[in-house]
């Protein structure tokens, strides 16, 4: 059998904030080099531009985006080990976090490819 998808349930929100809070572990100037547990502190979350965020290489929508600033998303991610407590503004996500596949990648991170 597949692997399962989303084995720990997590809901919509809370995977469309973790997906986000990957593409910012792999953005320089969102991410920290990885701690010595394979841990990544991000911060720097962008702001708002108009209605959408730049998130690396990629545009999420805002409407993608609001778990960023939801605490209760950060209590829920922190309770299924994905992200540990950190300051508010900021995530480390967890080797966990880091390889949880949320299966949302392709639908949220909108990235425009050259030819």
């Amino acid at each position: 059998m597949p692997p399962r998808s989303n084995p720990l349930k997590l809901n919509p929100l809370q995977a469309k904030t973790l997906t986000i809070l990957q593409q910012l572990a792999r953005s320089p100037g969102h991410a920290e080099a990885p701690a010595e547990d394979g841990s990544v502190l991000v911060g720097n979350f962008p702001p708002p531009h108009g209605d959408h965020y730049h998130v690396g290489d990629a545009v999420v929508m805002g409407s993608d985006a609001t778990g960023l600033h939801n605490p209760a998303v950060f209590v829920a991610l922190a309770r299924k080990g994905l992200v540990r407590p950190s300051m508010p503004g900021t995530a480390v996500l967890t080797p966990e976090g880091l390889a949880y596949d949320t299966g949302l990648t392709d639908r949220i991170l909108h990235r425009h490819h050259h030819h």
